[in-house]
């Protein structure tokens, strides 16, 4: 995806690298990343189901490749779905082997005894700290990161990347960590194509999230209300907007709100929007392909595959739209559905020339029939969002921390004697 266009609200950093020899750069990056690694404590932040330890392969070369870099200061995992001791000691085991006398390593227990009484207390205290998930997992282990105080750069991706190499961990990071840089937020990017299949994936980012947007835009731009209309341009202008692979600082990350159902990578990004000025945001080209697992479409279930993605993404949009003055009902958002739908097919014929110049197998008819049941979708999200109802986010660790000022010092003790019970 390397090309020269920049978009107008963010910084976008092309992978020009590609041209070159990428074992050269990829040598010069981690010299430059150990360069700052001198005055830059630099962590690495994964989220981890344990059912991404059991199955194995595609987790053990990631683990591999990160055995490798010596700039990381620490690498904390956040370990869900593990309700057993045994879950826990595994994945210490596990992970254990990345541990170095510069580089330390620590597995967050979300759901152990200890941790989840902390979270309890934190909900009778009237601290809500959302349900079980990545988005709890990482706020979880965030906030062990800031009791901690040693962090400054915080880098996260997910453990289920069929095509990971240590470059993309290192041109995630050194955009926010480089000194002469004022990024304090850097998304990554990437194209979706199935190999063994030659065709594209991605379909709620391609066929739902850009359309969407792009039709939310015009229609702030038309009713003159521009300051809705630079959000949604803002969110168009990331050409990943639901990638898990981002970089920020502490600083940034200690102020921010965690979404705690799919719209994480959504919500993060308008948190990011309330918080920092424009220039301090980029997008980085971070793999010539990208490969995970893939969700069911779903089409008659809310609550599992592509069908819960999409309510969760548009729900924080209504919501969010509803919050800063638009006044929704069943006449505006159908007439928002039929847009989207209409944007959508659009999206789809132009992905059909992308696919035939590139001789991928793109399947014209399904890409149609996804759009539409997306927009189905888009009505399921609005009879979910009626009413009072708020954006699924957990408070940010400053406001948890003004509320309850011992809950570093808690959490803290809670992890650090996971840890040391093994």
């Amino acid at each position: 995806m390397a090309d020269f266009h920049q978009e107008p609200q963010i910084t976008t950093l092309h992978a020009l690298h590609e041209a070159f020899d990428r074992t050269a750069y990829l040598s010069n990056l981690e010299h430059k990343l150990e360069c700052h690694a001198k005055h830059d404590h630099m962590c690495l932040l994964l989220p981890s189901l344990f059912s991404e330890i059991s199955n194995g392969d595609v987790l053990d070369r990631i683990v591999t490749q990160i055995a490798e870099v010596g700039y990381l200061s620490s690498i904390v995992i956040a370990l869900g779905g593990a309700p057993e001791e045994e879950h826990f000691r595994e994945a210490q085991r596990y992970f254990g082997r990345l541990a170095r006398p510069d580089c330390s390593v620590r597995v967050v227990w979300v759901d152990g005894p200890r941790v989840q009484a902390l979270l309890s207390e934190l909900g009778e205290r009237g601290i809500p700290t959302g349900l079980q998930g990545k988005g709890q997992s990482v706020w979880v282990t965030l906030g062990y990161l800031f009791a901690r105080g040693e962090a400054h750069t915080i880098a996260l991706h997910d453990c289920d990347i069929v095509t990971y190499d240590r470059t993309m961990l290192g041109r995630l990071i050194e955009p926010v960590a480089n000194p002469n840089n004022a990024f304090q937020f850097c998304k990554g990017y990437y194209a979706r194509i199935s190999p063994s299949e030659r065709s594209m994936k991605g379909r709620v980012t391609r066929l739902f999230v850009t359309p969407f947007v792009d039709t939310l835009s015009r229609v702030m731009c038309n009713q003159g209300m521009p300051e809705l209309q630079r959000f949604f341009e803002y969110h168009r202008g990331f050409k990943y907007p639901l990638a898990g692979e981002f970089c920020f600082t502490s600083d940034l990350a200690r102020g921010l709100n965690i979404a705690y159902d799919w719209g994480l990578e959504v919500a993060t990004l308008s948190q990011v929007y309330d918080q920092v000025t424009r220039r301090q945001v980029a997008q980085i080209d971070l793999t010539a392909n990208y490969e995970h697992k893939h969700q069911e479409l779903s089409p008659h279930d809310t609550s599992r595959g592509l069908h819960r993605m999409v309510v969760d993404i548009a729900k924080f949009y209504l919501t969010y739209m509803r919050s800063h003055g638009v006044s929704l009902d069943d006449a505006y958002v159908d007439m928002l559905l039929h847009t989207y739908y209409q944007t959508a097919l659009t999206y789809v014929r132009k992905y059909s020339y992308d696919a035939d110049v590139n001789d991928l197998a793109y399947d014209l008819y399904q890409e149609e029939a996804a759009a539409g049941h997306f927009r189905g979708f888009l009505w399921d999200a609005w009879m979910q969002t009626k009413g009072p109802q708020e954006a699924k986010l957990i408070p940010s660790w400053n406001r948890v921390a003004y509320s309850f000022p011992l809950v570093y010092e808690r959490l803290l003790e809670a992890i650090e004697a996971d840890h040391a019970s093994a």
